[in-house]
């Protein structure tokens, strides 16, 4: 009883010391953490953590059997763990940024299609996608999202003309000035032909896939892009989202995953919203 006691009272001295800012305090840094583990899960990122874990295990043990060569060893590296942790996580840190400077208000002044230019434009990309798949022309598109892409857009060429089929496919047809680069997209229009991508460096890309999907996977690490591919050898059509690659998409699955970006920004009103998205897809789906 007297232990318990002598616990209570401890308890209750250190409940009795928290204030509401230390509440909050705990959350926020609670947060981060949760929003830490969200962006590097699945990815790069996360084995880096676990590398870090091992480290800091390594270096209590090495301290509690005096191991003084291999602790020091480890406290160097620990000691200088900020300029690692920048290095290291210099995509994801990026990525944090961009998010965090990604606001609403952004998102209004950010160019984004009309109702009907959505249809229009979810069309001509299936269009587009299906037919250089068919003749097995390879083709790079990337959509902006929230995050600017004008670094890329600059080192490509300029066309500024609103989103159409056979325009994209002549782009891309072989032996042509700008067939080898990227087309980037904004809002219901081409703003730029045969821009240079950086490549993802990630060594876990399966190696029958050439430098176009290294190229997608690269933007997608970056920025929250998403990036079109199709394969000159095979014609599938892969989609790049979120630094993760998914393949062989039909008809069926393009319709779905332009109706997600192309219906993003929607209107206030939610019964309003409703409609007009049900009516959009039955109008994509009869075409």
């Amino acid at each position: 009883m007297q232990i318990w006691q002598q616990y209570a009272a401890a308890i209750r001295s250190v409940v009795s010391s928290i204030r509401i800012a230390d509440i909050f305090d705990v959350l926020i840094v609670a947060y981060l953490v949760y929003k830490l583990l969200m962006l590097t899960w699945e990815t790069r990122a996360s084995q880096v953590l676990k590398g870090l874990a091992v480290m800091l295990v390594v270096s209590w043990l090495s301290d509690l059997l005096k191991l003084r060569a291999l602790n020091w060893i480890i406290m160097l590296i620990v000691n200088s763990g900020a300029v690692v942790v920048v290095v290291l996580f210099q995509p994801e840190i990026r990525r944090a940024l961009e998010q965090l400077g990604s606001t609403n208000l952004i998102d209004r002044v950010r160019v984004s299609p009309e109702q009907d230019d959505s249809v229009h434009i979810i069309l001509e990309l299936i269009s587009t996608m299906t037919n250089l798949a068919r003749r097995k022309v390879g083709a790079l598109i990337v959509i902006e999202q929230r995050t600017g892409l004008k670094d890329v857009i600059e080192s490509g060429t300029n066309v500024d003309a609103v989103i159409s089929a056979p325009l994209l496919e002549n782009i891309f047809e072989p032996n042509t000035p700008l067939h080898d680069g990227a087309v980037i997209l904004r809002g219901a229009r081409i703003v730029a032909a045969g821009c240079i991508l950086t490549l993802s460096e990630d060594r876990g890309i399966s190696k029958e896939l050439g430098t176009r999907h290294r190229a997608a996977l690269g933007i997608t690490e970056l920025t929250d892009a998403i990036s079109l591919i199709v394969s000159e050898e095979t014609g599938i059509i892969s989609v790049a989202r979120n630094g993760k690659l998914t393949r062989h998409l039909d008809t069926n699955s393009l319709k779905q995953l332009l109706g997600q970006i192309y219906t993003r920004h929607e209107v206030s009103n939610p019964l309003k919203a409703l409609l007009t998205k049900t009516k959009r897809r039955n109008r994509i789906a009869a075409k």
